[in-house]
């Protein structure tokens, strides 16, 4: 990891502002930049001024000046809520969270061994990367492919009563 950039307490869902760091991650800066710029989300604002710090960031504490292979990784976490009382009917009350994020963004160079997504993200084995199916995993084989059992219905109950 590069540099990192981390706003805390932004009042933003975090399920939200994660479909939109799922859009940067591992993407070149530029790249970043360019789809938080298009898209209408209200949560495109808030990432893309997290990542233009990040990269004020490495421009200033690591001299960075080209940008083309850096690796954005995004991760939101949620803050603390905003707890408040929804008076309803017939005396109810129903409770509203306000939720906030906090925003990380890294950028990282990628090396050789690792993919573009990884380099940027420290735990993005955690979620939201693809697993792939290993050979014949999931599917039977053989013999036992073919014969199969068929559903049956369970027995109905009985009513039996009693006549006096």
């Amino acid at each position: 990891m590069l540099t990192k950039a981390v706003a805390r307490y932004i009042r933003v869902s975090p399920t939200k502002a994660r479909l939109i760091a799922d859009l940067i991650r591992g993407k070149t800066v530029g790249e970043a930049l360019s789809i938080l710029q298009y898209s209408p989300q209200a949560a495109a604002r808030l990432v893309e001024k997290v990542l233009r710090s990040a990269v004020a960031n490495a421009e200033h504490n690591h001299q960075v000046r080209s940008f083309e292979d850096l690796r954005v990784g995004a991760f939101i976490d949620g803050g603390p809520m905003l707890k408040r009382i929804q008076p309803r009917a017939m005396g109810r009350a129903f409770q509203i969270r306000h939720r906030t994020s906090h925003i990380t963004i890294t950028l990282a160079e990628p090396t050789d061994g690792q993919s573009r997504a990884q380099a940027a993200t420290p735990g993005a084995s955690r979620r939201g990367a693809p697993r792939t199916p290993e050979k014949g995993a999931g599917q039977p084989s053989g013999a036992a492919a073919s014969i199969r059992k068929p559903r049956t219905k369970p027995p109905a109950k009985s009513s039996s009563r009693r006549s006096a």
